[in-house]
């Protein structure tokens, strides 16, 4: 196969499954040869990136992910996409074992927000506590311009029961939980604008979108930027 890329997914498997749905709805295909190339390791037995962040003594996913990387370049995909934001915290490393570019999700959603709300100065940010604690997000939304707003205490523990509790351990989304949250985040602390950070709230506004809470949804600018760069490759090398 040629002018393909390869998704290093299965963190979790639902979100995935909710990453590849936006991937190929999102593809301008008018038949099945124009949708685009691309290899799915659904590596479900990753270990949590949050256990490991908050404890290193805990099973370290880089393992399994480094194998992923180098079994994956053997086969020269264009490049890599990773549908999981906690696990950017060891993007550099994974970067270095490959000249493949990896796609950074946490800068390409920061860029993106100019053109999601152009005149944003205060970003929320929702995710696990492994990425509130690894700052993954922070350093690109404070060199882009904005003012950094984290959840509180409370609607980070509310998050990681929406994330964990629900969808990962039932495939379940509380709507109105999630409703909550981003209501607090917006008419609470006053967001602009707020970054789904983790991509099972990428499931949750998948299936409970019917709100007008200014949000920005990291697997959607990740699918985006797949696209384009593989609708450009696949240009290039007609």
């Amino acid at each position: 196969m040629k002018n393909f890329f390869t998704i290093i997914g299965g963190m979790g498997t639902e979100a995935t499954e909710t990453f590849i749905h936006i991937l190929n709805e999102r593809t301008h295909a008018e038949s099945d040869q124009e949708y685009l190339n691309y290899i799915l390791v659904n590596h479900s037995t990753i270990p949590d990136r949050t256990d490991y962040i908050l404890d290193h003594s805990k099973p370290n996913p880089l393992i399994p992910l480094a194998e992923d990387i180098k079994q994956q370049s053997a086969l020269h995909p264009d490049f890599f996409a990773i549908p999981c934001n906690t696990a950017h915290y060891f993007y550099n490393d994974l970067q270095e074992l490959t000249d493949i570019p990896i796609l950074h999700m946490p800068k390409e959603t920061v860029k993106a927000i100019k053109d999601y709300a152009p005149n944003a100065k205060k970003v929320g940010l929702i995710a696990t506590k492994g990425t509130l604690h690894d700052k993954i997000y922070d350093k690109e939304i404070i060199d882009a311009g904005y003012e950094l707003v984290k959840p509180t205490n409370k609607i980070a523990d509310q998050t990681m029961t929406l994330i964990y509790d629900d969808i990962k351990a039932k495939n379940y989304v509380d709507e109105s939980l999630y409703h909550l949250i981003l209501s607090q985040m917006v008419e609470g602390l006053k967001c602009d604008i707020v970054i789904l950070g983790c991509t099972e709230l990428s499931v949750a506004q998948q299936r409970a979108c019917n709100h007008d809470y200014p949000v920005i949804d990291a697997q959607t600018v990740l699918a985006d930027k797949c696209i384009d760069l593989a609708e450009a490759n696949r240009s290039q090398n007609k």
